[in-house]
């Protein structure tokens, strides 16, 4: 063979070397070092010229020649990934050069897309100067720098973490990628501010929140200290707004940084349910667009729920005084919260009691709000990091790589806890809250794609016992990486009045070790679903940058479809409009029992999800108990409900189609109903179908 014929016609020389590099590309994208893609190419060209037919063979035929050799002769992961990269990269040309970004690790165009958009380091002049494996290599030199101070060998664990990064088998939160190395430094996600009631200090809490997000970190913040309105002000003798007035301050101010920032910014508001202005509260996202950039939850306690349950009234109390200042039914409450979600997807509800339950340093204070997203609960001024390992690319032979998941867990914790002595923290009180306690959140991503591939539908028992032999493995060896790192560096300086040292524990470095998160692009640029989350469609386009859609299809069902003989173009098509295949003719059952979507599963699936993997996990699980757009307000009660009796420590409910702003439309459910395909935001990876999941 000696010539090909380019997509626009042209005949060019053919270059095995180049099918050995995508092949090459490809295996490193799927962790797979054991293969030879010099042996694999020569059986792709040899695949081609027993075609017999003389004709010079196109661009195409290669790529499907060489898709067709992997499914034979390489482990599955590395034909997923080179199918996946071919089914990414556009019709004229190659992802890195439309992107103008030199790719050296072989990752999809979404992936370069949201990389770039975030990302990649940059000159003065807003150039793009790094490669992705140039990040990984940063961020991995940066943060193993850490471990001269202990006597480690830094250049050892850099090449560790680099080559776990650049696999895709583990990814640290945001801002660790972005910052590590550079001028802001800040490398943690998630923190929580206090906010005392005084103007001063109010105002003190919306500038550092400013200098939080301009670094691309996410904010807490309880307003319950806050008087009611309505409520004296002592130094004027004037009467008080309320929370809801200055949570306004808030938004206006994250709206206002977020224009020069590298994502937007994220809040949560939390109020307690006896705060005075709880109605207030919890009505404050109906109006389309109102406190934008904040998620919100009500706090409640158990003696809220059942005072709910069994319809009695509960006491309002003035936190300025302590006083109680009225009764409202609790039931009444209960419903209104239901009902403000199903309009919107908030509030939301944080079981304040089940999370205190589990606050490892209860003598410094009681924990009264969380991050952005919910999954980690934070005392004032904490920051937490987080880092996930993707779980999907650990599947071998119908099994989890048990041995390399042990190696990615530990590792994984010493990357964190190195992340906490490189940082740079943006506030003094937040640096000494955080070395203090120390906490970390390790987590995963790509459960959902594990379980197709072990061929376990979501919402089943086999995926229950799943998740929590999962979480408990890594749970168990997070704690013993921990307790070996404080034998080593010594435990965090509040452990001797801690909850580890009262069960036992003669040594913990770390407050707490795991976390659940949304993951929402550092899943794109794994190429997997967003943490917990199960498939919100099948297919759909996603617009990775200006003019540019790619229709994206889940590897795993195309590969299915072929198996099972029924893949056409046309079938893609079909489900690429409706993003499911539930009620699809000529798709057999077992397929539609295993490819199941978020709005496929019900409500009772997702939170039993969540409490699965909750039982072993140390701060909280961010998951979307998603509903279909025909739910009721009494569904949403209902899961609200479940959830308590679960014991979760929050709970999100969405109702497909209660926003006019998603990130994941249905064929003609977006504000133009003419879209012909589901269709994705950029960093959409699965989860958060309302807002984006960045943290």
């Amino acid at each position: 063979m000696e010539k090909v014929r380019e997509r626009d016609g042209r005949l060019v020389e053919f270059d095995q070397r180049r099918i050995e590099a995508a092949i090459a590309a490809a295996a490193r994208a799927a962790g797979e070092t054991g293969i030879s893609p010099a042996r694999l190419a020569s059986l792709a060209v040899e695949r081609l010229a027993e075609r017999g037919d003389g004709a010079i063979p196109a661009v195409d035929d290669i790529r499907s020649a060489v898709e067709a050799t992997l499914r034979e002769n390489a482990p599955a992961p590395v034909a997923r990934c080179y199918a996946a990269r071919r089914r990414q990269h556009p019709e004229s040309g190659s992802g890195e050069s439309l992107l103008e970004v030199d790719d050296d690790l072989g990752l999809p165009l979404n992936a370069l897309a949201v990389l770039k958009h975030r990302y990649l380091a940059r000159d003065e002049n807003g150039n793009v100067i790094e490669t992705p494996a140039g990040l990984f290599r940063r961020v991995a030199a940066f943060v193993a720098a850490a471990e001269e101070r202990y006597g480690g060998d830094a250049d050892q664990y850099a090449e560790r973490f680099y080559q776990a990064m650049a696999a895709r088998e583990f990814l640290p939160n945001s801002p660790t990628l972005m910052n590590a190395g550079s001028r802001l430094g800040l490398l943690s996600a998630c923190f929580v501010l206090p906010v005392p009631d005084s103007i001063p200090d109010i105002f003190t809490a919306v500038k550092d929140m400013a200098v939080i997000h301009q670094a691309g970190g996410g904010t807490g913040f309880s307003f319950s200290r806050l008087r009611p309105r309505g409520d004296i002000v002592g130094s004027t003798m004037g009467v008080a707004s309320g929370p809801v007035s200055f949570m306004r301050a808030f938004d206006s101010a994250t709206e206002a940084v977020k224009q020069g920032g590298r994502r937007r910014g994220a809040n949560m508001g939390v109020l307690r349910v006896d705060h005075p202005d709880i109605l207030d509260f919890i009505a404050a996202k109906q109006q389309e667009g109102s406190l934008a950039n904040f998620n919100i939850s009500v706090a409640v306690d158990d003696a809220f729920m059942d005072s709910a349950l069994a319809g009695r009234e509960y006491d309002l109390v003035n936190p300025r005084t302590g006083a109680r200042s009225g009764r409202l039914p609790a039931e009444q409450v209960l419903n209104a919260i239901a009902a403000a979600a199903w309009q919107t997807g908030d509030p939301g509800l944080l079981f304040i009691d089940r999370i205190n339950e589990d606050n490892p340093t209860p003598r410094l204070g009681a924990i009264e709000a969380t991050n952005p997203c919910g999954e980690q609960p934070l005392l004032p001024y904490e920051s937490c990091n987080l880092g996930s390992i993707e779980l999907s690319r650990l599947v071998r032979d119908g099994d989890f790589d048990w041995q390399r998941l042990e190696e990615l867990v530990k590792l994984g914790v010493r990357f964190l806890d190195d992340v906490i002595d490189v940082n740079r923290f943006p506030l003094p009180e937040i640096e000494a809250m955080t070395l203090a306690n120390r906490k970390i959140g390790l987590g995963v991503m790509g459960f959902a794609e594990a379980l197709l591939r072990l061929g376990i539908p979501y919402d089943s028992e086999a995926a229950l016992e799943t998740a929590q032999r999962l979480m408990r493995f890594i749970s168990r060896l997070a704690v013993e990486a921990s307790v070996e790192l404080g034998r080593q560096r010594g435990s965090f300086p509040n452990f001797p009045e801690s909850t580890w040292r009262r069960r036992g524990f003669a040594a913990m470095r770390n407050a707490t070790v795991t976390t659940i998160a949304p993951t929402g692009t550092i899943s794109v640029i794994a190429g997997t679903t967003s943490g917990i989350e199960p498939l919100f469609a099948i297919s759909f386009v996603r617009e990775v940058m200006d003019g540019i859609q790619l229709l994206e299809t889940n590897p795993e069902f195309e590969e299915a479809a072929r198996r099972h003989g029924i893949y056409s173009q046309e079938l893609m098509a079909a489900i690429a409009r409706s993003g499911s295949i539930r009620d699809m003719d000529g798709v057999p059952g077992e397929l539609k029992s295993l490819f199941v979507t978020a709005l496929d599963i019900s409500p009772e699936w997702h939170l039993r999800m969540q409490a699965a993997f909750q039982q072993h996990v140390d701060n909280a699980v961010s998951k979307t108990i998603n509903m279909p757009h025909e739910a009721g307000i009494e569904d949403v009660r209902r899961a609200m409900l479940r959830a308590w009796e679960l014991r979760l420590k929050g709970v999100t409910v969405f109702r497909y189609g209660s926003r006019r702003r998603q990130v994941l439309y249905r064929a003609g459910d977006s504000a133009s109903h003419e879209e012909e395909h589901a269709r994705a935001a950029p960093g959409f990876a699965g989860g958060c179908p309302a807002v984006d999941c960045e943290y």
